[in-house]
């Protein structure tokens, strides 16, 4: 049985198709502002609890392919214990230009971005 992982945050992935025109109602939505950025060929926008990004259906695949991203307190703690359940690790802890990142596939299917340090 696992033991208890907290989960921080979660952040909702929403396609959009035009960044520009979506992003000032998310910023109304959550009284936020947009932080954007570009990572493989996609434009995202963090707003809130949610991760808009648009760009080409190729470019985008490798971020639609994730349900949400999930913030947790130890990385390698919450990737062991989520493996140990049954979780498949699709790719393993890389640390990237946001942070400390891994993509696992529950054992009921979801997939899912662990981050954290």
């Amino acid at each position: 049985m696992m033991s208890t992982m907290a989960i921080d945050s979660v952040v909702v992935r929403q396609r959009v198709e035009d960044l520009d025109a979506a992003v000032p109602f998310y910023e109304k939505l959550t009284g936020s502002t947009a932080s954007r950025f570009a990572f493989a060929g996609v434009t995202l926008a963090s707003v809130g609890p949610f991760l808009l990004f648009a760009g080409p259906d190729e470019a985008v695949q490798r971020v639609a392919g994730v349900a949400a991203t999930l913030t947790v307190a130890d990385l390698d703690a919450a990737v062991d214990e989520a493996g140990a359940g049954g979780a498949e690790i699709v790719m393993p802890i890389q640390t990237t230009p946001n942070g400390r990142r891994a993509v696992l596939r529950h054992p009921h299917g979801g997939v899912f971005e662990y981050v954290g340090p």
